[in-house]
């Protein structure tokens, strides 16, 4: 924090915008921002401590009329409370760390006799990730898909939703490709959620872009998380609405209001963004190195974002993603036709990626088909390996 504070004066930045790694749901770096007597490009830092830590989320949404899956988050942490909370709940379960995110700290229980090693490991690897122990319980949806709301709040008391982002494909709790919008679930059903949002927003005075994440079976939304922050995905958004959602947030944070009410916001045709990572495309192991050929793709509906280019060295210290590819398109197999396309126009050599790996899932039937579950991609590695 203290480097990131000396750069931003060195170069006589007047705002930080937080991106969407490391510090940027860090309420404390926030607050430091402030301090500093820059402009902090995000929500408030009580809002962001209202939202970081997932039990006490969990109860404020709850608060708010959003809806939450059965479980427990209370404050007693001890073992025997937490196994007495597990069996009221029922099985499957998923016991989560209340603090970070990322899918660490995170275990499926299937039965009992899974439990004490859920929870002591659970536990375990929360205090290692984020310094903070403490879990909550949810009971587990067999057959869930990953559905986001994103939305927009200025200070001035107005707040919209952008509509939604489909994240199901995932291995490991870990988003591999994202759509918008969400394959086969219906308007109205997305504005309910998104008008639930947007009444949170109100109630916790949120200010700038987030992101509302839910688990959405058997045609209910259930609330998981909120990001206080800017998402990976965020130009599937972009690319339907035509809101520059980066741009935006500079907007709200320089004090201007929404430029937009609800009614203004349409989507127009479908999205689709390929998560590109330097990995093992089927064994998802690392793959730093330098890029000794860099080719994206380009053509109408085509948008890649990345940092990476010819004779770039990825290090091994940090996320593997060193870039998206994006396509829009009238309609979901357009944009699915562009990006079967883009990817084959794709070149990096010199290192791995998982572009074989999308290349592959873009003429898979079920995926093709629409409304994979977020337990779909590791069940089809399992029955493709390599």
């Amino acid at each position: 924090i203290d480097k990131l504070l000396a750069a931003a004066r060195t170069s006589g930045a007047q705002a930080v915008h937080p991106g969407y790694g490391f510090l940027s749901e860090n309420a404390a770096f926030a607050q430091a921002v402030i301090d500093a007597g820059l402009v902090w490009v995000g929500p408030a830092p009580t809002a962001m401590w209202a939202m970081a830590e997932k039990s006490r989320a969990r109860q404020r949404m709850a608060a708010a009329g959003v809806p939450v899956l059965p479980g427990y988050d209370g404050d007693d942490q001890r073992p025997e409370a937490l196994r007495a909370a597990a069996l009221r709940t029922g099985f499957p379960l998923m016991v989560k760390a209340s603090a970070g995110g990322g899918g660490r700290g995170m275990r499926l229980v299937l039965d009992e006799r899974m439990l004490d090693a859920a929870i002591t490991s659970a536990a375990s690897e929360a205090q290692a990730a984020f310094g903070d122990a403490r879990l909550l319980l949810e009971r587990a949806l067999p057959n869930a898909r990953h559905v986001e709301i994103q939305v927009f709040a200025d200070r001035y008391g107005r707040a919209v939703h952008l509509g939604e982002r489909d994240c199901s494909m995932q291995r490991r709790h870990q988003k591999i490709l994202e759509e918008a919008p969400a394959p086969g679930i219906a308007r109205r059903v997305i504005e309910r959620i998104g008008e639930r949002c947007v009444a949170a927003c109100k109630k916790i005075g949120y200010r700038g872009a987030g992101t509302f994440e839910f688990l959405y079976e058997n045609g209910e939304f259930f609330f998981i998380e909120m990001n206080t922050r800017v998402q990976v995905e965020h130009p599937v958004t972009e690319l339907v609405t035509g809101i520059d959602i980066v741009q935006m947030q500079i907007r709200i944070a320089a004090g201007e209001k929404l430029p937009f009410t609800q009614r203004n916001i349409q989507m127009r045709g479908h999205a689709v963004e390929c998560r590109i990572n330097a990995e093992d495309p089927y064994k998802f192991t690392p793959s730093p190195g330098r890029i000794t050929m860099w080719h994206p793709p380009g053509g109408p509906g085509v948008r890649v974002d990345s940092h990476a280019y010819t004779n770039y060295y990825v290090p091994p210290n940090y996320d593997s993603m060193i870039g998206k590819i994006i396509v829009h398109g009238d309609t979901r197999d357009q944009a699915l036709a562009r990006m079967r396309i883009a990817l084959s126009e794709t070149v990096i050599e010199g290192i791995q990626t998982n572009i074989p790996l999308h290349r592959e899932l873009m003429v898979d039937a079920k995926f093709i088909e629409g409304g994979t579950s977020i337990h779909y991609l590791e069940g089809w590695l399992g029955q493709h390996k390599r």
